[in-house]
């Protein structure tokens, strides 16, 4: 159990919510499109998390794909995997209900809905954090999937569009009152995408303003910041997002530390290579040898910044041709290297 002093007395109170959600962990992974992949959120489910969250999933376009088309869908989210969000994004009522209807009945445990995504391709069709701006029609579509099936419906959102409209405690208020059971407020407007800081404290009023859990999220890349994150915000827990880019044991370490126990320690050496080895393969068995070897590319990158790897030994695993020889690679491309030959 998280030492309740240790957080605050709103954290305290609503660590019976997140229980209730069966999140028993307040350290949650973030949705992010082109990362949080099955194979990925398995990783870090390994190493323990409250909840891992599904790339983002257009909701009508999944509804009317071909059957083929959909079945891979279905795999993708991890449907019935414990623990397991899936998240929707949409525009139209009726669409976002039935992606709603559909995963339901194939097993997910939580549906969330984004409202906060801030890519131009999905603002551009008025869905994602474009919501922001229309908060009437936002209601319209979380009250659509709260209507449309019994699991717990959960909201990811941001402050607001701009910092001219900061809505997000107004939204998180009627968003309650429709049922949606948990908020995530990433701390930055939609404009600010991702630069400057996050502002937990802002975060504040939407914990104020709701009675369901609220989760603090962006710039949450350490114990410290989710302390700090959660003492501004009064918030439930937080989410990490990229953070845990090659590191998926951060959120274990994140919750040991809040809940005052000793802190596991990062794998190293061979276990850090068996680690990478495993995510590897378990890609490649994902997607097939050709789309998994571009596919998890990127981690590998991120891996060998984060042990603090030689750039020269990540650039030639990052072009390597073939599969073996990125295994064989893999030892010497993790080990620390002196800092002046360091991949970051």
């Amino acid at each position: 159990m998280v030492q309740k002093e240790a957080i605050g007395s709103v954290f305290a109170q609503h660590l019976q919510g997140l229980a209730d959600l069966g999140v028993e962990m307040p350290v949650l992974l973030a949705p992010m499109a082109g990362i949080t992949d099955l194979p990925f959120r398995r990783v870090v489910a390994g190493f323990g998390a409250g909840l891992v969250v599904s790339e983002m999933v257009a909701s009508q376009e999944m509804v009317q794909a071909k059957p083929s088309v959909r079945a891979r869908s279905r795999a993708e989210l991890g449907l019935g995997e414990a623990r397991t969000a899936v998240q929707l994004a949409g525009r139209d009522p009726y669409w976002i209900a039935e992606a709603a209807r559909m995963v339901a009945d194939s097993g997910a445990e939580i549906i969330d809905i984004n409202m906060g995504c801030p890519a131009k391709k999905v603002v551009g069709g008025m869905s994602g954090s474009a919501l922001m701006r229309e908060p009437d029609h936002a209601l319209r579509l979380i009250e659509a999937v709260v209507g449309a099936v019994s699991i717990p419906v959960t909201l990811k959102t941001r402050l607001g569009w701009d910092d001219d409209m900061r809505n997000a405690a107004p939204l998180a208020q009627r968003a309650a009152a429709a049922g949606v059971r948990m908020i995530t407020i990433h701390g930055r407007t939609r404009c600010q995408f991702y630069k400057g800081r996050a502002d937990w404290a802002a975060i504040g009023a939407v914990v104020q303003a709701c009675g369901v859990p609220v989760i603090a999220n962006g710039d949450i890349c350490s114990g410290a910041d989710a302390r700090r994150a959660l003492a501004l915000a009064g918030a439930a827990g937080v989410m990490v997002g990229r953070g845990a880019q090659g590191r998926p044991w951060l959120l274990a370490q994140i919750a040991a530390e809040l809940a005052g126990k000793p802190i596991p320690e990062a794998p190293q050496g061979a276990a850090l290579v068996d680690l990478v080895a495993g995510h590897y393969e378990a890609a490649l068995a994902f997607y097939g040898c050709d789309l998994g070897m571009k596919t998890v590319r990127k981690h590998l990158g991120w891996y060998v910044e984060a042990a603090g790897g030689a750039l020269a030994l990540r650039q030639r695993l990052l072009t390597a041709r073939t599969p073996a020889e990125v295994l064989t690679l893999l030892p010497d491309a993790l080990a620390p290297a002196p800092d002046m030959e360091k991949a970051a």
